[in-house]
């Protein structure tokens, strides 16, 4: 991956949508050399693919809870069962294994704390293997989906 490369990730992070001229003119290429590369990033698995970035609340989700997860049990077949759980579960946005204690991060958002307390009660807590839950609540965000630095 060359500087050019970068360039069109870092573009393309900014603007998913913009055509293939824009792209073209933005990275100081022609059309067709942009939109090859674009494509060879693409086919390397580079580009993962292309999303609209929604504001959560405007679908209601008022709510964020970052909810830290220790485990009891360790085994491989416990912690495959509970990372294929936590896949099903819609409202984890996030979910990540850690070094150390806590075992797991989630993200979760939810309507209110109300939902969350009924998504903890009835979903999380049935998850396999799990000892506890740390929940803290986010007062705010402040970086969200941030573009990789692609000029490293």
């Amino acid at each position: 991956m060359d500087r050019l490369d970068r360039k069109i990730l870092v573009e393309l992070q900014l603007d998913g949508r913009q055509s293939i001229t824009e792209l073209s003119e933005r990275v100081g290429l022609t059309v067709s050399p942009a939109h090859r590369r674009v494509r060879d990033l693409e086919r390397s698995g580079a580009i993962l693919g292309y999303r609209a970035v929604v504001d959560p609340t405007a679908l209601g989700l008022h709510f964020e809870a970052l909810v830290f997860v220790t485990m009891r049990q360790e085994d491989r077949d416990t912690l495959i069962a509970f990372e294929k759980a936590v896949a099903e579960i819609p409202n984890v946005l996030l979910a990540q294994r850690l070094f150390g204690d806590p075992d797991y991060l989630l993200r979760v958002r939810t309507t209110d704390l109300n939902a969350y307390a009924q998504l903890e009660d009835d979903l999380l807590a049935a998850l396999p293997g799990v000892q506890r839950f740390n929940s803290t609540l986010v007062m705010k965000n402040i970086v969200v989906d941030r573009p990789y630095p692609a000029d490293l």
